[in-house]
């Protein structure tokens, strides 16, 4: 009888478990979006994050919110790899970007999750590969030898600023990140990006993780352009400030006073648009001109 009693009591408990399993749903696993700091996904120092909707106003997760602490961090970590990405050959800056549009190409069904049109994907990837043509060609475009009337030559060339922050437009999310981060990566930049697009800007990053980009060339914060561009703008080893993406006049007024204290360079063309070729202005804002002079015939 006991036996019996023990073999009755494991059939019910294996039904419960069964009953059970079939009844409750798996829980899935969401994704927390983090910064991108030095080419690692840390959390907030401040440990605040912030509700992420979908179209549909429904909750999709949770994001870092990046603070004036997270702020400097990232600054360091893109002045300690200028060094190294700045003094890459310019064909091996084009490799790794067009690695980065490898990548992207292959994870464009992450991306349409992420309610990207498949067209902004294919412009994103479009894009990256322009910029990776340019690498290697724009020091004969925009340097070269100058006329002079002596025994010597003068040759100038382009050398990039240094760390560029930058605003990322809210629109399009994609195509927009992309079009300010490749051009200051082309020229041998490093960058700090501020965006409110968490979901496409740290699933982009994760391509930029996995595309042999080094770490610390970009660095990407989410949260409020309020609170950490005005003192990136002040921050004395800020080379640059790209306003493209910035839609409050006032604020970006406010962030062009704050960097004329160090003299940094600019960038803030009255309107963009993101489709159409982007031209040279957006790599040429960020490079200096080193002029050598060298006499001959003596």
């Amino acid at each position: 009888m006991p036996a019996k009693k023990k073999e009755s009591a494991d059939s019910v408990a294996s039904a419960t478990r069964v009953t059970a399993g079939a009844v409750l749903p798996r829980l899935a696993v969401r994704k927390t979006y983090k910064l991108y700091i030095g080419g690692a996904f840390p959390r907030s120092e401040s440990g605040r994050t912030y509700v992420v909707a979908d179209s549909k106003g429904q909750f999709v997760a949770n994001a870092a919110q990046a603070s004036r602490k997270d702020a400097r961090d990232a600054v360091l970590a893109a002045r300690a790899a200028f060094g190294k990405w700045s003094g890459a050959t310019a064909y091996n800056k084009g490799q790794v970007i067009y690695r980065v549009a490898e990548m992207l190409e292959g994870r464009r069904d992450e991306f349409a999750a992420l309610e990207v049109p498949a067209s902004e994907v294919d412009e994103a990837v479009d894009r990256l590969v322009w910029y990776a043509g340019w690498t290697d060609k724009l020091a004969q475009v925009v340097g070269g030898a100058n006329p002079v009337a002596g025994p010597y030559f003068n040759i100038s060339s382009p050398e990039p600023s240094g760390v560029v922050a930058v605003v990322a437009p809210s629109a399009p999310t994609l195509l927009g990140l992309v079009s300010v981060i490749a051009p200051a990566m082309a020229t041998g930049n490093t960058v700090v990006v501020i965006t409110d697009a968490p979901r496409v800007a740290i699933t982009l990053a994760e391509v930029l993780a996995t595309s042999d980009v080094p770490g610390g060339v970009v660095n990407i914060l989410t949260g409020s352009a309020a609170e950490m561009a005005p003192w990136l703008a002040s921050h004395s080893d800020v080379n640059g400030l790209d306003l493209t993406g910035l839609a409050d006049a006032k604020l970006a007024l406010e962030l062009e006073q704050a960097a004329a204290e160090t003299l940094k360079r600019v960038r803030r063309p009255a309107a963009v648009d993101w489709s159409a070729d982007p031209g040279l202005a957006p790599m040429t804002a960020y490079l200096e001109t080193k002029t050598v002079w060298h006499p001959k015939g003596i």
